[in-house]
């Protein structure tokens, strides 16, 4: 069983499709507070992982623990309510509702009202809801984008919109989020803000679980890096001993440092 300090540990995951092994008996563990980043280069199995983690996809070998509970077999859905949140390489905004209203859309998950008192709007439901607009509000705060709350999410700029969705992940009120490539199709300058951004979600509370292909992102941001190539994990450390790692050079640049 996972120590008290584990958040979340995965034991020989293993995961075929069709003659292609995408996950070979992998084993990684997820502490409590901090930023794990999972890195390698297209093709090297990170989304199989990351769906494997979230609930998306059953393994054909191996098993996962989250606070001490085996979870191998849960519904992506039942996970989030353990507090297991993910985001999505393709960003998912309700474009036609506003900024605000797609954060509520997330924090309707900790709603305890029933379907009969929301529809009858009850003293409660009002309640309730003042409480979810009030936290959705405190929520763009944070991710600096308060300023855009009444505007249709469909007119935001891409990495607002990754702001947008990691706000809406985090009214969930996760105790671990799983980040899936959040830097793609961002500029360099936007994914220095993204990283002071996760940052800041780390030192709020949430521990997270970064999936990358950018080395510079992954590196300058973790607490530990775990590398992988071809579904196995060939390195895993603090990030400036895995940078210096050669089989991680030859991973990436398809040679061995000297």
């Amino acid at each position: 069983m996972p120590a008290s300090s584990d958040l979340l540990e995965a034991h020989g995951l293993t995961k075929t499709f069709g003659g292609l092994r995408a996950v070979d008996d992998l084993s990684f563990t997820v502490r409590t507070g901090e930023i794990l980043g999972l890195l390698g280069p297209n093709g090297s199995g990170k989304t199989t992982v990351f769906n494997l983690i979230a609930g998306a996809l059953p393994p054909e070998r191996g098993v996962v623990f989250f606070e001490g509970r085996e979870i191998t077999g849960l519904a992506p859905h039942r996970r989030a309510t353990l507090g297991i949140v993910r985001t999505f390489q393709l960003v998912r905004a309700l474009s036609g509702l506003t900024v605000l209203d797609n954060v509520m859309v997330g924090a309707h998950g900790r709603n305890r009202v029933g379907l009969v008192q929301s529809l009858l709007r009850t003293p409660k439901s009002h309640r309730v809801e003042r409480q979810l607009r009030e936290r959705a509000w405190g929520l763009l705060h944070f991710v600096g984008l308060a300023d855009r709350g009444r505007d249709l999410a469909g007119t935001l700029a891409f990495a607002d919109m990754r702001r947008l969705e990691i706000a809406r992940a985090l009214a969930s009120d996760p105790e671990l989020l799983l980040l899936d490539e959040p830097a793609a199709g961002m500029q360099v300058s936007e994914i220095h803000d993204l990283a002071e951004l996760i940052r800041q979600v780390r030192d709020a509370g949430v521990t997270v679980l970064l999936i990358e292909h950018h080395m510079d992102l992954v590196m300058g941001l973790s607490d530990t890096v775990s590398v992988l190539d071809y579904g196995q994990k060939i390195a895993e450390g603090p990030p400036a001993e895995v940078r210096r790692d050669s089989r991680v050079v030859a991973a990436y640049l398809g040679e061995e440092t000297e």
